[in-house]
């Protein structure tokens, strides 16, 4: 699935903005970007400090593109004024402040038109990085709620095939009322549309399947699952389901008297709240040895993506495919 997403973002390779360029990882993961013609990397950041970076992690800088804030002169003043202008009006002199951060800077590249994407986290926790798709994007139109996704590419073991799997929402939301989930899990299945071959078939994930268990908790999921049928009713939902349930078909006979088009065959899970979707994917990778792509950013005006500050040059290369694999998908 990975390299088919690859060849995607390679028939189209688009300018992709790594806003903290100092750091090691980004820059050897520009470098493959660049070599392998997936983008067209830009690093946001002190010029010096990045070229000084790279020639120690013989890293070459060529076919990469470096903007420093601090140095430019040309976009600076246009930069300024949409930002005074933003989705959440600054004053000038904060507004200029504002677009020496290389983070806020390579956002704002995305919103003028003059880069495609922006990925950071690698230093900055997430909700700098959900600061700054706030403050320079705002939510898409019609959004209300910004979540995010992890692709979880999970390896065949014993007699259990590979899985392509999408979790939601692992990253941003703590504990999301009914409309907030429905919100999500429209915004997940967009993404999975694009991404996936198959018909997304979305589990709508509890300690309860189909009644079993009784409590406010258990009613969330439902509220929400009537709210998502309600704006949705093409969408391929059930729900509420355990995990085994969701994704195991011999399970899903013993608990579901009818498992429907969903039970034991899901492929988007969406969480209850964060601290199930954290856990649930860290399991899922750690244990099951599976790949867990993301955070990619969702629900914003224009393309951003969290990643781990324990990501890896490889985990900073993949992130930045799919992001762009959905945006060119979605063309």
């Amino acid at each position: 699935m990975l390299e088919e997403l690859k060849r995607l973002a390679r028939s189209k390779p688009r300018a992709v903005v790594l806003a903290e360029a100092a750091d090691e990882r980004i820059l050897r993961a520009a470098s493959i970007l660049a070599v392998q013609r997936i983008a067209s990397p830009i690093l946001t950041g002190p010029e010096d400090e990045i070229r000084a970076v790279a020639s120690n992690c013989d890293v070459s800088l060529n076919g990469i593109r470096i903007v420093d804030p601090s140095r430019d002169t040309g976009s600076m003043e246009r930069y300024v004024h949409a930002c005074v202008e933003g989705p959440r009006p600054l004053k000038p002199g904060i507004a200029q402040r504002l677009m020496q951060k290389p983070l806020m800077y390579g956002a704002m590249m995305v919103r003028q038109g003059d880069a495609h994407a922006v990925i950071a986290g690698a230093s900055v926790p997430t909700a700098r990085v959900i600061e700054a798709g706030l403050m320079i994007f705002g939510p898409m139109s019609g959004a209300n709620t910004v979540s995010s996704y992890f692709l979880m590419l999970v390896p065949s073991a014993a007699e259990r095939p590979e899985r392509n799997l999408i979790f939601a929402d692992c990253a941003v939301n703590v504990n999301p009322t009914p409309f907030q989930l429905a919100e999500i899990t429209a915004s997940t299945v967009r993404n999975a549309e694009r991404l996936f071959s198959d018909t997304p078939r979305v589990a709508m994930l509890s300690f309860s399947s189909k009644g079993s268990a009784k409590h406010a908790l258990v009613d969330k999921i439902t509220q929400a699952l009537e709210i998502v049928r309600e704006q949705h009713p093409e969408m391929v939902i059930d729900g509420e389901f355990q995990f085994d349930t969701a994704i195991d078909p011999r399970t899903a006979s013993l608990k579901i008297s009818d498992a429907g088009e969903v039970a034991g065959q899901a492929n988007v899970l969406i969480f209850p709240d964060l601290n199930s979707g954290n856990i649930g994917y860290k399991i899922t990778q750690y244990l099951a040895g599976a790949q867990a792509i993301g955070p990619i950013l969702q629900g914003f005006a224009h393309p951003i993506s969290d990643i781990s500050r324990g990501a890896t040059t490889d985990d900073i290369v993949k992130t930045t495919i799919v992001l762009l694999a959905t945006t060119l998908a979605a063309d």
